[in-house]
């Protein structure tokens, strides 16, 4: 370097001491620069640049100036320098150098500068259309909520909707299997009174104990009522298979009803938080978690399975109650209708009964009444017996008296012939009148065994017509139509 106004011999061009400074740092010192600043990312936006520009600071290395022979010195004390050579030490450089440094710190500072400028209008368009995105992304995710806070609302109201009807038709069903099971316990005392009746029916004498139509009549009321019994208890356990599978149809809808309740709590809750809420806080890494079950799709497809189901649930609960309506009004029917059968036929066994017997009373009277006449005829013959007696002693005593005359005097004369006609005659009349009394007495004999007979089958009629009389009294009472069906 030429250092001008001066000459080459003077005292200051001489040769240089030695210095610890081997050379002066540039006008523009290289920086050592070091990354102080690492970017932190807000959950949520890894991917985009934070918010605070990439900062470094320059850290410049100097090197201290030791003399000869000294030992240590503070980097920032400088030599020691005479008073007179302290202007010669500042007019190392020309102006132009000078105005060379100077425009290249001006000029790099304006780069710097308008670089800086660049790098605010930057970071002031990025955090405008960050904030526009956030703002954005904000709405949406509210919008969405909103959206799905609609679609929960929705099935809840659906849920809620098909719940309350497949309850009313659980308490439908579980009313009709009540009165099931009343009516075929209602059935016992019909089934009993038949029982009974056909086992005093056993209690029939001889010939009355004929399988007639009331016997027929109370062994088909029997069946029929059991039969009914049966079909009643058979409905009853469907229905009790049927109220479980109505009790699993509403579990389920119970529980998607409250876990949409859950859900519905909780996306409320999310919508309603702000920017400025006091329960946001960060939760590293909750991103990386996916616990989802279901897309929506079957999310929604899963509520209307549950409903589906209820529906053919509650579709089978309703065809059970209205075969039960139609078996009570069947059933009941068919019982009012054997039963006023089997009293019908009571009532004609008993006319019936009651004719013969006084048919047989009627003859026992005119058996009675034959037997008092032929007690008299019976009565009269003997005593015309007997009064003829008398006349045949006196012919046979004048026809043995004429046995005694003498000699030719023993003639066979008209009073003789008279005599023996009158004895063979009375004779022929006795033995007519006995062999009458004989006929008589047989008659009469045979008169009272059927006075006997008549009089065993008047009580044999009267013993049945008093079961059977006592039979209709036990049925006088039969269940009605609403107790039939099982109302109480």
């Amino acid at each position: 370097m030429e250092f001008l106004g001066t000459t080459q011999t003077a005292n200051y061009c001489g040769p240089k001491k030695a210095c610890g400074f081997r050379a002066l740092p540039p006008a523009v010192p290289a920086p050592v620069i070091q990354e102080c600043y690492q970017p932190y990312y807000l959950p949520g936006y890894r991917y985009l640049n934070s918010w605070r520009p990439s900062l470094f600071y320059k850290v410049s290395s100097a090197q201290t100036c030791q003399g000869e022979g000294a030992t240590s010195h503070s980097a920032l004390t400088p030599p020691t320098i005479l008073p007179s050579l302290r202007s010669t030490l500042f007019c190392r450089y020309n102006p132009r150098d000078w105005d060379q440094c100077n425009q290249q710190q001006m000029r790099g500072a304006e780069a710097v500068r308008q670089w800086a400028g660049r790098v605010r209008g930057d970071c002031l368009r990025l955090m405008h259309d960050k904030e526009q995105l956030t703002h954005q992304m904000q709405e949406g995710a509210c919008r969405n909520l909103a959206q799905r806070l609609s679609d929960i609302g929705f099935w809840k109201s659906e849920l809620s909707y098909e719940l309350e009807r497949l309850l009313s038709e659980s308490r439908s069903l579980d009313t009709v299997k009540k009165r099931l099971e009343c009516a075929a316990d209602e059935v016992n005392c019909p089934l009993q009174v038949a029982l009974e009746c056909l086992y005093h029916r056993e209690k029939r004498i001889g010939i009355d104990l004929v399988h007639d139509n009331v016997e027929k009549n109370l062994i088909q009321e029997v069946d029929l009522l059991k039969c009914c019994q049966e079909q009643m208890r058979k409905l009853a356990q469907r229905i009790d298979i049927q109220m479980r599978d109505n009790r699993d149809a509403q579990h389920a809808l119970e529980k998607d009803l409250e876990d949409k309740n859950s859900a519905h709590f909780i996306d409320d809750k999310c919508l309603n938080l702000r920017n400025t809420s006091d329960c946001i806080t960060f939760f590293h890494g909750v991103e990386k978690v996916d616990g989802s079950v279901s897309v929506p799709e079957t999310w929604a497809k899963f509520s209307n399975d549950n409903i589906r189901h209820s529906q053919n649930t509650r579709a089978d609960s309703i065809r059970l109650r209205e075969e039960a309506a139609s078996l009570f009004e069947t059933l009941s029917d068919q019982m009012w209708k054997q039963f006023t059968d089997t009293n019908l036929a009571f009532t004609a066994r008993i006319a019936e009964v009651m004719d013969v017997k006084n048919k047989l009373q009627t003859q026992l009277a005119k058996t009675l009444q034959e037997i008092f006449q032929a007690e008299n005829t019976a009565m009269l013959l003997e005593k015309s017996i007997m009064a003829k007696e008398c006349p045949l002693k006196v012919a046979q005593t004048r026809l043995e008296c004429r046995t005694w005359r003498p000699n030719v005097e023993l003639c066979r004369d008209p009073p003789q012939f008279k005599l023996l006609n009158e004895v063979f005659t009375i004779d022929d009349t006795l033995q007519t009148l006995k062999l009458r009394l004989r006929e008589t007495q047989n008659t009469l004999q045979l008169l009272l065994t059927t006075k006997c007979r008549l009089e065993h089958e008047l009580a044999i009629k009267a013993s049945s017509l008093c079961i059977d009389r006592q039979c209709m009294g036990m049925r006088k009472t039969f269940p009605s139509t609403p107790r039939l069906v099982g109302y109480t």
